[in-house]
């Protein structure tokens, strides 16, 4: 794991690593008004990590002004974009920050329970966390009347079993309460009506992560990062087809230009596109690529979506044809089923290229588009939701790959 930030936010050891360093920004907190420590967070800019990028800051003062007799944290460690592995590194080298985020956001917004809900894969970061959360009990950072301050807070782990769609807040929620993994309407949205139907802030292991060091050091050394409202640093992950795979902190704003050939050494294969995000991320042609900067405003209206910014390359080699069909077959296995447009039409769209490719049966142009415009704007959750924009992605970027098995 390497930074490229002169910050160094979630990769620095130095400047939060020690059970000391927890307890002494703690008491820290503890001496500052809790509107004080909101306004920090929001005029820090920093934004939820888990690909929606909504104010962290925000969500917390949303939920801290509702009036509910219990309150609840819960930090989504479902980390299952494949290519993405930036949680498992903060949850197994950085943990202390991440929890740090948990207990003081729970002070702030009047919650005395929090929850860590881990993917079963990852069973070291399950067993670090379970260790790191023991000592912070024995050394009264945690559990009841921390540090005299008449603040109660503890927290549990929940290990997932697989399940992708329990990345989405509200099916992460129906699992923690023990009911069957499925995507709830929003509004009302989990500030306001979550876990147990009470108020509740879902934030991502990175974007709790960095909130450590945004009160240590202040908001303006977070800020001062990045590029217009993509604020502070983001971990990045490279895979195989490039010659420094690896996980990396990088400032946003930064050139993918330099991301691909400084910081990943170039690729070591031929690369047609990339899909940045995961699953649902969008699909980047090579020659956009090096247009681009890191930034979350740049990829929106350039028509992709930084997400997790885990890098997936596809070689040039490889069928656009049939990386489409694996995003719809991928979705179609792990929807939960409740709506419509992304059970059924995930399927449909597994099928209409199958046929395609195995039987060379043409499909219609104007079908698959009426497909993903049904999935874009009637599916409940992200799952069917987004898969739309790489496989227009596709479409578009790599249409002479789709034009002979297409039929107006």
């Amino acid at each position: 794991m390497r930074s490229f930030s002169d910050t160094s936010f979630l990769v620095e050891n130095e400047a939060f690593s020690t059970f000391k360093d927890f307890k002494d920004l703690l008491e820290k907190c503890f001496q500052t008004d809790k509107n004080d420590l909101i306004n920090t967070l929001k005029d820090s800019g920093l934004r939820g990590r888990g690909g929606a990028g909504f104010p962290t800051g925000m969500k917390w003062e949303f939920c801290s002004d509702q009036d509910a007799p219990a309150k609840y944290v819960v930090c989504n460690a479902d980390e299952g974009d494949p290519g993405a592995y930036s949680d498992r590194y903060l949850l197994e080298e950085q943990a202390l920050k991440v929890l740090f985020g948990m207990v003081i956001c729970g002070y702030i917004i009047g919650s005395k329970q929090g929850f860590m809900y881990i993917r079963g894969e990852y069973p070291e970061s399950i067993d670090i966390t379970n260790e790191t959360l023991a000592k912070l009990r024995d050394l009264n950072l945690l559990g009841n009347n921390i540090l005299g301050s008449g603040f109660d807070f503890d927290m549990n782990v929940v290990e997932g079993q697989g399940a992708y769609i329990c990345g989405e807040e509200t099916a992460l929620i129906a699992s923690i309460e023990g009911r069957r993994a499925e995507v709830d309407v929003r509004p009302p949205f989990p500030v306001v009506e979550g876990l147990y139907k009470k108020p509740t802030v879902v934030n991502n292991v990175e974007s709790l992560a960095a909130v450590a060091l945004i009160f240590k050091h202040g908001s303006d050394s977070y800020k001062n990062i990045g590029n217009g409202r993509s604020l502070g640093t983001k971990l990045i992950s490279l895979d195989g087809h490039f010659n420094n795979p690896g996980l990396y902190e990088v400032d946003l704003g930064t050139p993918l230009s330099r991301i691909i050939d400084e910081i990943g050494g170039g690729f070591n294969d031929d690369i047609k596109a990339i899909q940045i995000g995961g699953p649902l991320g969008g699909i980047v042609p090579v020659d956009i690529l090096r247009s681009l900067t890191l930034d979350f405003e740049v990829f929106a209206d350039a028509g992709f979506l930084l997400g997790h910014a885990s890098f997936v390359c596809i070689p040039r080699s490889f069928s656009a044809v049939e990386y489409a069909k694996h995003l719809f077959a991928f979705t179609a296995h792990e929807s939960c089923g409740k709506c419509f447009p992304c059970r059924l039409g995930s399927t449909r769209g597994k099928e209409m290229l199958g046929s395609a490719i195995d039987d060379n049966q043409k499909f219609s142009e104007e079908l698959i588009y009426d497909l993903l415009e049904t999935m874009e704007v009637g599916s409940l959750c992200a799952l069917g939701g987004g898969l739309p924009l790489a496989i227009r992605n596709l479409l578009e970027h790599c249409g002479d790959e789709f034009k002979p098995l297409m039929e107006k």
